[in-house]
């Protein structure tokens, strides 16, 4: 995920570069490089990818995490989330 993210953020500056190339080898004038642009819209990515992550991730309040651990043998069991029994 965290590799995602920082795909997120270096989209504008990829998308900025690579127009400011070809505007540059068509002819056309160009300013100076919008850095505070370039920054804001990388921050409006990432912090949407953030809300995105909380909305649609998988929820496990109703679940207990049972912890990896070491059998006797020297195997290790992976951990996983088993179901809460309902409360009487």
């Amino acid at each position: 995920m965290l590799i995602f993210r920082l795909l997120l953020i270096t989209v504008p500056f990829i998308a900025w570069f690579i127009w400011r190339e070809v505007a540059h080898r068509t002819g056309r004038p160009m300013g100076a490089t919008p850095w505070v642009w370039l920054v804001a819209a990388a921050g409006l990515l990432f912090g949407l990818s953030l809300m995105a992550t909380a909305l649609f991730h998988v929820d496990n309040r109703g679940e207990t995490y049972v912890p990896a651990e070491v059998t006797s043998g020297g195997r290790v069991s992976p951990g996983h989330f088993d179901k809460k029994a309902p409360a009487p």
